[in-house]
């Protein structure tokens, strides 16, 4: 199923076709081309939308009408999903547009990547980022992303991607514990929970693994309070389960969508 959302702001520049390919969906969003000068922190997208893996050829109608002169891709989908982003590009625009890569590397946008191989990192993860130090620079932030796995991040005020834990998303978590134990169903991530203690199976399942995600997201905040107690830290949640999950973390944070797509327009500024 896709979700195709339009913006038509007179004005564009020219095109930047921004793509995300995660786990589970495909995200894009077209907009202007920054220039070096650009003082937004943000960029307004004239137009943006989803498809599932499955939907990848719905692309092409989403995308025809775009006049677009740049390309770039943050792929974590596999090799498959490339092939098939690739194609769907190719019977739009042509051969005229070849799409850029985008990868990890030690140094790009204002961020450092600290990892000890800091090709390994996930691309999606070092242009978030990228896209969390543009939105809140000189912070210290701790960047939760919450989607088929959670990642929890930490990048410093000056820019300096320390590293992260990874543990299974919300959705995962519970559909390994229904596959895994007899008799219990298999629960959707969008379920809402009012109280911690629940009377049923399905909702005892939703609330044990909010509370995991809720506390691995603490942990990591006590973690550096800890080690740096005079650090104002800056937490920021995003993904497709941040809805499910916020509302029960104990501290503030900033709720950002497409951040990787945020990241994504940074980097070629």
């Amino acid at each position: 199923m896709s979700k195709i959302m339009e913006n038509n702001t007179p004005g564009v520049r020219s095109g930047l076709l921004l793509i995300d390919a995660g786990n589970t969906r495909i995200k894009w969003a077209f907009t202007d081309l920054p220039s070096p000068d650009d003082s937004a922190a943000t960029p307004i997208w004239r137009a943006s939308g989803s498809v599932a893996h499955a939907d990848v050829s719905d692309l092409s109608t989403a995308w025809s009408g775009l006049t677009v002169t740049r390309v770039l891709i943050s792929n974590v989908a596999g090799e498959a999903i490339a092939e098939r982003l690739q194609h769907q590009l190719q019977l739009v625009f042509g051969k005229n547009i070849s799409p850029e890569w985008f990868a990890s590397s030690q140094q790009h946008a204002g961020v450092r990547n600290a990892y000890r191989n800091p090709s390994q990192l996930g691309c999606d993860r070092f242009a978030s980022a990228i896209g969390a130090h543009r939105l809140y620079p000189q912070q210290t932030l701790l960047l939760a992303t919450c989607g088929t796995a959670t990642t929890i991040d930490l990048i410093e005020a000056d820019g300096v991607f320390i590293g992260g834990m990874i543990l299974p998303g919300l959705g995962l978590m519970a559909s390994a514990l229904a596959r895994g134990t007899a008799h219990l169903p298999m629960i959707l991530d969008q379920v809402v929970i009012s109280r911690p203690f629940a009377d049923n199976t399905e909702d005892a399942i939703i609330s044990g693994c909010i509370a995991a995600q809720v506390g691995a997201i603490s942990t990591a905040l006590a973690f550096q309070r800890r080690d740096h107690p005079a650090t104002e830290i800056t937490c920021i949640l995003t993904g497709g389960s941040a809805p499910v999950i916020g509302p029960h973390l104990p501290m503030p944070y900033k709720s950002v969508d497409h951040l990787v797509l945020i990241g994504l327009w940074t980097s070629v500024i």
